[in-house]
């Protein structure tokens, strides 16, 4: 669940982070309100998760509640990369010595937090990594052992964080880590990290991504689903409680294990196919869930073929057929089905598959993930 940079804010001032001074706005009013109450000069920040707000003109200074109006007026409803401007961020204005960057994220192949840091900071950290790679300081941190302030600051140190900056950095990290850990984190990033002419150092941004595998130890996240921005498949799948997330190809994808889903989607993108969205039905693949899934799949237009991906390990095969079979009575689907069924009782499945009468124009199956993969894509492009 990825948070707005006000929502990051707040999220990172739990943990004592030091933050501007702000709040959010809905209308042009609110927005005076708010640059009231943080104090002139502040900023207006459009509050959409892309980047680029800045050049695209989602960002303005403003030295008086007329110009908080102008530019709230302007940003409120402007399209920046596809996403509209429906809340604003309105923060007292910072004075920047200089700019850093500091993450802590995940390393699954280390198996171990990652913090990055860099003196460089308020530009992408990617174009960073790629003009000057050691500029970024990687520290790999085992999450039993945890930060403490010494390596924090030798991070900083080997970072090349100007001396004046060290302890203040140093203190901003170890805060930053407790974030990303107490906080159920996979991402916590802030950039830039600036150092203001009066020796603080202090968070301008936030970007904060928590792992919603963890919101059964959060009752306070609630707030944040309701902003969550989904497109409509996304929210007819939350409806039905799907693992599910839209992208922009014609594959539907069905599959059984988050593994195997994202394996689907390679193979679809091999043989020259491009998929339409990741789902993942899980374990469970009664008539209810296929239904739900199919449903959802059927609601993309976009949609040409649909790529059923099953294995069954717990999940059996005959229900996974038995599945199918209902949901095509309660779902009209425009495009048709490729279907690999392996696995436990795949054969017994199969059976129920051919016994049931399907026509080949509607559902086809084959033997393979490969071949399966072929045969869908051949579908989307004819």
């Amino acid at each position: 669940m990825d948070l707005f940079e006000y929502q990051g804010k707040q999220y990172f001032a739990r943990f004592d982070i030091p933050v501007s001074p702000g709040d959010k706005a809905d209308t042009v009013d609110e927005a005076v309100a708010a640059a009231e109450a943080a104090g002139y000069p502040v900023v207006v920040k459009a509050q959409v998760q892309v980047g680029g707000r800045g050049k695209a003109g989602g960002i303005k200074l403003a030295d008086n509640a007329d110009e908080v109006r102008l530019h709230a007026g302007n940003i409120l409803g402007m399209d920046i990369k596809g996403h509209v401007v429906h809340r604003l961020w309105v923060e007292h204005a910072s004075d920047i010595d200089e700019e850093y960057y500091a993450s802590f994220t995940l390393d699954r192949a280390a198996k171990k937090h990652l913090l990055m840091l860099s003196a460089q900071g308020g530009v992408e950290i990617e174009a960073v990594a790629e003009s000057d790679p050691d500029a970024i300081v990687k520290l790999h941190i085992d999450p039993v052992v945890g930060l403490d302030a010494g390596t924090a600051r030798q991070a900083a140190v080997d970072a090349k964080i100007p001396e004046r900056a060290l302890d203040g950095t140093a203190d901003i990290l170890v805060k930053l880590y407790r974030c990303f850990t107490e906080g159920d984190c996979d991402l916590a990033e802030i950039n830039p990290l600036i150092l203001k002419p009066t020796g603080e150092v202090h968070a301008l941004d936030a970007k904060v991504s928590l792992d919603a595998n963890a919101a059964f130890r959060h009752p306070e996240w609630a707030e944040y689903a309701e902003t969550e921005v989904l497109d409509e498949r996304e929210r007819l799948a939350k409806t039905h409680d799907l693992q599910y997330i839209g992208l922009d190809g014609t594959v539907g994808i069905i599959a059984n294990g988050a593994g195997l889903a994202m394996s689907t989607l390679d193979v679809v993108n091999q043989v020259g196919g491009s998929a339409a969205n990741f789902l993942d039905i899980g374990g469970g693949a009664n008539a209810d869930v296929m239904a739900a899934a199919l449903e959802v799949i059927n609601f993309d237009q976009n949609v040409k073929s649909i790529f059923i991906n099953i294995f069954g390990g717990i999940t059996r095969g005959e229900e996974v057929a038995k599945g199918i079979v209902e949901a095509l009575g309660r779902v009209d689907l425009r495009a048709p089905m490729v279907i690999r069924l392996d696995g436990t009782n795949a054969e017994e499945g199969r059976q129920i598959l051919a016994d049931a009468g399907i026509p080949e124009s509607k559902l086809r199956s084959e033997p393979t993930m490969l071949a399966a993969a072929r045969s869908a894509v051949a579908l989307a492009q004819n």
